[in-house]
């Protein structure tokens, strides 16, 4: 059983080590550890790497209180608590869904020592107890001055990965979807599926091809147990601090090009598209939403609206939402208003989460779900688990979907699968089905 915790005190370390060879030096081989990561190459945010127990009591982090005052020492946006999951299917059981399979109601980490890496000052901060401050200090400082990591050696594409669903069965399925919204039981569905390989002999170093080829703000590895989550995630789901919660969903995606002017012209089309936009603007409200359910009252507030964001593989249109929370809102209450988020549900959240059950006749798993870290001071960082790979014992999956509105054009969804599901696959040694490939490769 985990002590009881409490806040980490922090020592500053020279400068110098990058968080992959920290990571790779200190924590490889812990089996309750992770790295939040602000991506390869990143010049600004912060990076959280440490390890921990594996929590026993998940009711300790949903009684963590949001609403009181929290001070960052230096900045850092960790200081003690929890680091881990929420799955997709312990979210949608706690609206009244059915789902598939077992709802385990995700893991945490219960942190005991921890880096913080900041990428913009280029400042590196040890953190623990404050009885052990001192040795994980000297350990850290020694980890720093190694020497660098070998250079990764790019993953041969030599498998050909399972689909849950062929490519025909996921036409049908979106015609089911926009069924559905005729009927009036949903105006947006997000509809997904999965792909299969075998489990990876090394998961970390997976990862570090992932974030290598797909580097994302709120990427990250976590390893509980057998199981280990490898995102290359751009979705910021919940941000908590100061009293305040914000969500940022993602709806509306197209694939990044070589060419600089068919790049241009991919983003334009993203960010004028009627459809991208309507399907956007769907999630915002459902979001505004379930953030009023623990807010207060006239405080809800849509930040910005339909802007472009691009990282390595795709350009994506985001959104964010905003709120101040009521007196006394724990993270617990924060969880049941918003989780699982609209933008991998549809909406109405109920409705879609039911019709998605019929349709995808599978489980999603840590996929859908929700990663990063829960603050004993109340703060929250959470990145949905999107463009990620998840390591289980019998293998190793990649999830991917998109919003289906009445206005979806099927062969573009089924494209935008594919673009999603490529790298993360690829990073695995494995490349999607050939009927996948070849419908993404006319988009």
């Amino acid at each position: 059983m985990p002590r009881p915790l409490s806040a980490l005190r922090l020592e500053a370390l020279p400068p110098g080590g990058s968080a992959d060879a920290l990571f790779v030096r200190l924590f490889a081989d812990e089996e309750a550890s992770f790295w939040l990561d602000a991506g390869a190459e990143a010049r600004d945010g912060w990076s959280i790497l440490g390890c921990g127990e594996v929590e026993t009591d998940p009711d300790a982090v949903r009684a963590v209180g949001l609403t009181g005052t929290s001070s960052a020492e230096d900045g850092i946006p960790f200081s003690g608590g929890w680091v881990g999951w929420l799955d997709y299917e312990s979210g949608a059981a706690a609206l009244g869904a059915p789902v598939a399979g077992s709802a385990p109601g995700g893991a945490w980490i219960a942190v005991t020592r921890a880096i913080a890496v900041d990428h913009a000052g280029g400042r590196i901060f040890a953190l623990a107890d404050a009885d052990e401050l001192s040795a994980w200090h000297a350990e850290v400082s020694a980890a720093v001055d190694g020497a660098p990591l070998p250079s990764l050696i790019p993953a041969a594409a030599d498998h050909v990965a399972t689909a849950r669903h062929g490519v025909r069965e996921y036409l049908g399925m979106i015609q089911d979807c926009r069924d559905a919204i005729e009927r009036g039981d949903a105006y947006q569905l997000c509809l997904t599926t999965r792909f299969c390989v075998e489990r990876p002999a090394d998961p970390l170093l997976v990862y570090r091809r992932l974030r290598a080829a797909t580097p994302a703000h709120h990427g990250g590895y976590l390893r509980i147990g057998e199981q280990h989550l490898l995102s290359a995630s751009p979705e910021r789901f919940l941000t908590v601090g100061g009293g305040s919660a914000s969500t940022s969903p993602i709806k509306g995606t197209r694939p990044r090009s070589a060419d600089e002017g068919e790049d241009a012209r991919l983003a334009e089309e993203l960010r004028t598209d009627v459809k991208e936009r309507a399907e956007n603007v769907m999630i915002v409200d459902l979001m505004r939403n379930d953030l009023s359910r623990i807010g207060v009252p006239g405080t809800v507030a849509v930040e910005r609206l339909w802007e472009v964001e691009s990282y390595p593989a795709v350009h994506q249109l985001v959104s964010t939402v905003s709120v101040r929370l009521r007196d006394g809102v724990a993270f617990g209450d924060l969880s049941d208003a918003a989780f699982p988020a609209g933008s991998m549900t549809g909406a109405p959240k109920l409705s879609a989460t039911g019709i998605l059950h019929a349709l995808e006749r599978g489980p999603r798993g840590i996929y859908s779900g929700c990663f990063g870290h829960v603050g004993l001071d109340g703060r929250v960082d959470l990145a949905m688990v999107i463009r990620s790979i998840v390591v289980a014992p019998d293998g190793a999956y990649v999830g991917a979907g998109g919003g289906i509105t009445w206005l979806s054009r099927a062969e573009a969804e089924v494209a935008e699968v594919a673009t999603k599901a490529r790298a993360p696959l690829a990073a695995l040694g494995a490349r999607v089905p050939a009927e996948w490939a070849a419908v993404s490769d006319t988009r």
